[in-house]
């Protein structure tokens, strides 16, 4: 079996990664963010974006400890 060699790597390096999260709409939930997006000449994303920073604050009540 092949053994890996980390004696030249960094610790920590990648550590600020980002990455993308799919999230799987329903049908009727994204017919409607894409007529939203279209209205507003954008991507679904930057309408689903938009909306979820506005209702953080909301949101953020749900995970309180």
């Amino acid at each position: 079996m092949n053994e890996d060699d980390f004696s030249g790597g960094e610790r920590g390096k990648h550590k600020a990664a980002e990455f993308n999260l799919s999230i799987y709409l329903e049908p009727d939930v994204a017919a409607f963010l894409q007529k939203v997006a279209i209205k507003k000449g954008v991507e679904v994303a930057t309408v689903v974006n938009d909306w979820l920073r506005k209702d953080m604050a909301f949101i953020e009540t749900f995970i309180q400890e």
